[in-house]
């Protein structure tokens, strides 16, 4: 009886130093990353959100037309911000990562990817109008 005992011990240790050494599946690794873009209706966050929730990694889409952002939840291991921009950008929404400055704040938005500039990109003050690369003739004051 003792070496039964000692013998389902053992095959207990060696279950459980196998499993110990076996390879663990890669945690997925999730980033939020807001963007400033020049969406301004209804029809533009239609766009983002018929498009950019099927790119490669992304977990989640949050579109506010109100404040021009688009905030992306993706795999880290899968997507980067740059890739999603050139995301945006196929559908003809300029997009910025918020925070990051679009350039040289005495801009005159000629470049594409100036024209999503607003205060929130750097903290300047952009008190200036603009019309959207993607059709729309409106002007907007920052």
């Amino acid at each position: 009886m003792k070496k039964i005992i000692l013998m389902c011990l053992v095959a207990l240790v060696a279950v459980g130093a196998a499993n110990a050494q076996s390879p663990k599946k890669a945690t997925k690794t999730f980033t939020t990353t807001e963007f400033i873009t020049d969406i301004d209706c209804a029809g533009c966050a239609k766009k983002v959100t018929n498009t950019i929730p099927y790119e490669k990694g992304v977990k989640d889409v949050q579109v506010d037309v109100d404040t021009k952002t688009v905030t992306v939840t993706y795999d880290a291991t899968k997507t980067n911000a740059e890739t999603l921009i050139k995301a945006f950008d196929k559908i003809k929404i300029v997009a910025n990562v918020k925070g990051e400055c679009c350039g040289d704040c005495d801009h005159d938005h000629t470049s594409a990817q100036k024209k999503a500039c607003t205060d929130d990109c750097c903290g300047e003050e952009h008190n200036h109008a603009h019309s959207h690369a993607h059709g729309h003739s409106h002007n907007h004051a920052h």
